[in-house]
């Protein structure tokens, strides 16, 4: 067994990073122990902080630490599972970023793989989490698997059967794929040894089917009842009612999504549906225009969905 101990099921939201609309889309930091307090409130007991819908690989070393203090400080009150990403750069800054949230005392960090010089195989893989894992030796270390993304293709099936004790403190992974029959052979390695949080907002029900019961997905920020109604319905065997969910859920990412690349759309969202704005998107990611955002805005209201507005 991994020598951290690593205890978290359930949801994590995948927050957005709060930028201010200026020239150079400075981190608005001001935000967060609101946003925190928001998701504490709708039941979210965990966040992601610094990944794909965070923009993580858009900011400085020094602004995805600030980042992460500011949300270390804020889950002190709203008592949330931190977990930071600390992938996606080069390898020197990523063994910083994984010693700077061991310092904050984050639950666990989540890393990328090498995404120039990309690892091919299972070895490979385990080679560059280990010396991930030995920068922040006390804290459990999950492998983002996001293949759309990185084109890095490496079976999480294989790769997990194939570890071993070769990483103490790995933990699990972020399955992002649509591939359910690869995440459940994930699932099961190492007889359910590690954790799966899927990553696909339009799967989680019948991944719930599956047996998996742990998810990070970008729409828990803006409507986590429904990702709590549906990971509920399915963790007590009603297949009928997880499927009506996800339905509901399914229907509301395709009207966001729609209308353009996933973080822009998903920060729009939030603005639209919560109280919480976390500002423009970073270059080279564009902000959708006022009539795209009416448009969005007019079809969330034909889905039933109150709009702030």
């Amino acid at each position: 067994m991994p020598k951290v101990p690593f205890r978290f099921r359930g949801l994590i939201a995948p927050v957005l990073t709060p930028f201010n609309n200026d020239s150079t889309r400075t981190v608005n930091l001001s935000i967060i122990p609101s946003y925190a307090e928001y998701l504490a409130r709708k039941r979210v007991t965990g966040v992601l902080i610094n990944g794909t819908t965070g923009e993580g690989t858009s900011m400085s070393v020094a602004e995805r630490k600030l980042v992460a203090e500011a949300w270390a400080k804020a889950v002190k009150t709203t008592k949330q599972h931190l977990m930071v990403q600390i992938g996606g750069a080069p390898l020197p800054d990523v063994l910083e970023l994984a010693k700077h949230a061991e310092s904050i005392k984050a639950d666990s960090i989540l890393c990328l793989p090498e995404l120039y010089f990309k690892p091919a195989t299972s070895e490979q893989l385990t080679e560059y989490l280990r010396l991930v894992g030995q920068a922040a030796p006390n804290t459990a270390l999950l492998y983002y698997h996001i293949p759309m993304l990185t084109n890095v293709n490496v079976h999480m099936g294989e790769f997990l059967e194939s570890l071993g004790e070769k990483l103490p403190t790995f933990v699990g992974i972020k399955f992002t794929s649509s591939n359910l029959e690869e995440g459940a052979r994930a699932l099961h390695a190492g007889n359910r040894k590690y954790v799966i949080f899927l990553g696909n907002d339009q799967l989680i029900g019948a991944a719930c089917a599956l047996g998996m019961d742990s998810f990070i997905a970008t729409s828990i920020n803006m409507l986590p009842e429904l990702a709590q109604e549906i990971l509920a319905q399915g963790g007590e065997g009603n297949s009928i009612g997880a499927r009506e969910k996800q339905e509901q859920l399914s229907k509301v990412v395709i009207a966001i999504s729609r209308h353009g690349s996933w973080v822009e759309t998903m920060k729009v969202a939030m603005s639209l549906l919560t109280n919480v704005n976390a500002g423009p998107v970073r270059a080279p990611l564009k902000d959708l225009s006022a009539e795209i955002t009416a448009t969005m805005a007019s079809g969330l209201r034909g889905l039933g969905l109150q709009v702030t507005v």
